[in-house]
């Protein structure tokens, strides 16, 4: 297992290394394009907690408008998701761009530098944000015991139909009991086709 683990590390380091130079112009176009389409920084930043309940800054391209954090407690009624996680599928705040960006998930793609740092892997249960995990009960609190990732199996296989947080965290811990180098690749190629046919939200 430790092997494999170093396997994983080496093929995040020399994916998301690759990735970050071969896509360095879209990158620096979709800034471009969210810095022309709204007032606000290119770059979201994101306080989420990993593995074992350690806090660390992530980001994202910005999707919304400014100070969208706080208009969030003005919109719970419409949240889809039952648990400390909020979905709402035709989110006011979201700017046209960002609903652009969130359909191909591209604006995830700033997350490759957190792979490079060891943050996060590309696989791996999806990281709460620090509010969420406040909210957390003991058992949601188990799909932290392994590294966080870009992408998960919540992901590829039930993005659109659950809207309970209980239910995403069974697909976490059944990634993490499955566990292997093929199911990563697995969830990758999987991953690569959603964000072709532009199913993200």
């Amino acid at each position: 297992m430790t092997f494999e683990l170093a396997v994983k590390r080496a093929m995040d380091l020399a994916i998301s290394a690759g990735l970050l130079v071969v896509l360095s112009p879209l990158l620096a176009a979709i800034a471009l394009g969210v810095a022309l389409s709204s007032p606000g920084p290119v770059l979201y930043t994101c306080h989420w907690v990993g593995r074992d309940g350690r806090r660390f800054d992530g980001w994202k391209f910005r999707t919304m408008v400014q100070n969208a954090d706080a208009m969030e407690a003005e919109l719970m009624a419409h949240n889809e998701m039952t648990g400390p996680a909020f979905k709402m599928s035709r989110d006011p705040r979201v700017t046209p761009f960002g609903r652009l960006l969130r359909k191909f998930s591209l604006d995830e793609l700033p997350q490759l530098w957190n792979v490079l740092k060891g943050d996060i892997s590309l696989v791996g249960p999806r990281a709460p944000r620090e509010h969420e995990y406040a909210q957390f009960t003991d058992f949601q609190k188990l799909k932290l015991s392994v590294q966080p990732g870009i992408t998960c199996l919540w992901q590829v296989e039930g993005r659109h139909r659950i809207s309970d947080y209980d239910r995403w965290v069974e697909l976490d811990l059944d990634y993490i009991r499955r566990w292997s180098l093929w199911l990563d690749i697995q969830i990758l190629a999987k991953t690569a086709v959603v964000v072709v046919r532009g199913t993200g939200v």
